[in-house]
């Protein structure tokens, strides 16, 4: 806890256009340009023989990909992340398209977080390429320079998003409030290559007059429910009465409308979490039908579970609940989970009871997506006198009946259609 003396101060750091700024490194003719990341790696530049590079256009593209992120100068044309890449190139058909390299992004993600560990050490992670920082109790805050008593906070997050760029190479944006809230919304006021420091004060003038689907936690339903109120800013939702929000909302959710209209936000950074799940999932460039993709479906599923015992294996878990998700050509989408006697992080253990998950949904349909989810997840040590109480309980053929090898369970029959 800190010093109720010692004001609280939260950053919220997120990188500017991280997987594109990652790929502009590599490609530095590329800069100033739209580009868009999401291609396959059929969509590798071709480095041609006077050393100068070919590069795919999205004009060229066909299939239903979606955006991965994209430049700032692609998305002036209204290309944005999660679009579909057709439509994307309808609107920059001459946009650079490249294929998403996730080892880079991943290990650039690791130095940039490192880089701000260095200067300020009570770090939440929030993904691959944000991060919220309690700046509080660190010694430089109380270093004052002139007469601006935010002086020391803003030469503080200065010196973060420039240990940053030394590290990486990439500018990054930043917010600085006092609560994580706020800090999320001012992170996003000042983009690209931003600092934004603002205090409870200046909530009228700075945040107010937002969307307010800005307020992190307002998702599409909620914004729409509160237009059809007449509420479209921040300001208007601040000015609603908490009774008033808990009759249309429920007690829960409309008290947090309240508090976060007011800028109201006492969750603290956490340094540590363990995650719920670990998933992987791959959508299709076309529809597969179980009987006659069989071949490629299969590959696809023991990709994906070397992948997922992959994610376990660096993360250090293994998971006793493994599960599928399908989504149809209709866009329905179904899932199945399956309890295992003891956790595995095992590839072949994975695909097998994800293959198990598989039998007990109907195939008919052309599948359009396919995944599989770990859960239940523990270390290995603390999951150990599980397993052993587990193997004492468990049947004798299901505690001596060893996984299939990779290459067998390949050739198991997963995608029977009961058609």
């Amino acid at each position: 806890m800190h010093s109720p003396a010692a004001p609280r101060w939260i950053a919220h750091l997120d990188m500017d256009a991280f997987y594109a700024s990652v790929e502009l490194l590599r490609y530095p003719e590329l800069r100033g340009l739209p580009v868009v990341v999401g291609g396959r790696r059929a969509h590798q530049p071709q480095t041609l023989a006077d050393g100068t590079r070919r590069f795919a256009k999205l004009r060229d593209y066909a299939g239903r990909g979606v955006v991965t992120t994209a430049t700032y100068a692609a998305r002036a044309y209204g290309v944005h992340s999660a679009m579909g890449l057709m439509k994307a190139a309808q609107l920059a058909p001459d946009a650079v398209l490249l294929p998403a390299d996730f080892d880079a992004y991943r290990d650039m993600s690791r130095r940039f977080k490192a880089a701000v560990a260095e200067i300020a050490p009570v770090i939440e992670d929030r993904g691959i390429d944000e991060i919220y920082i309690d700046l509080t109790e660190l010694p430089a805050l109380r270093e004052r320079v002139g007469h601006d008593p935010l002086s020391s906070v803003r030469a503080l997050a200065q010196e973060i998003r420039n240990n940053v760029r030394a590290a990486t190479g990439l500018t990054c944006s930043m917010g600085v409030t006092p609560n994580k809230l706020l800090s999320k919304i001012a992170s996003e006021l000042d983009k690209p290559d931003g600092l934004t420091v603002l205090t409870m004060a200046e909530l009228p003038t700075r945040i107010w007059p937002l969307p307010v689907r800005r307020i992190n936690g307002i998702g599409p339903k909620a914004g729409a429910k509160l237009q059809a109120l007449g509420l479209r800013t921040i300001g208007e939702l601040a000015q609603c009465e908490a009774p008033w929000l808990i009759e249309r909302f429920g007690r829960s959710y409309g008290q947090w409308l309240f508090d976060a209209s007011h800028g109201l936000d006492e969750r603290p950074v956490v340094t540590h979490s363990e995650p719920v799940s670990i998933s992987r999932e791959t959508t299709f460039e076309r529809d597969l039908h179980a009987v006659r993709d069989k071949a490629q479906l299969s590959e696809v599923f023991t990709r994906l579970a070397q992948q997922v015992a992959a994610d376990l294996q660096r993360k250090g878990y293994v998971s006793r609940t493994l599960g599928i998700k399908l989504r149809f050509e209709d866009f329905k989408t179904v899932t199945r989970d399956l309890t295992l006697p003891a956790p595995t992080g095992d590839a072949a253990a994975i695909r097998r009871a994800a293959g198990l998950c598989l039998k007990r949904v109907d195939l008919s349909r052309r599948i359009r997506l396919l995944g599989i989810r770990a859960g239940s997840l523990a270390r290995p040590n603390a999951a150990a006198p599980a397993v052993r109480a587990a193997t004492r309980k468990a049947a004798p053929d299901t505690a001596a009946a060893p996984a299939a090898p990779l290459a067998a369970q390949s050739e198991l029959p997963l995608f029977d259609s009961p058609a």
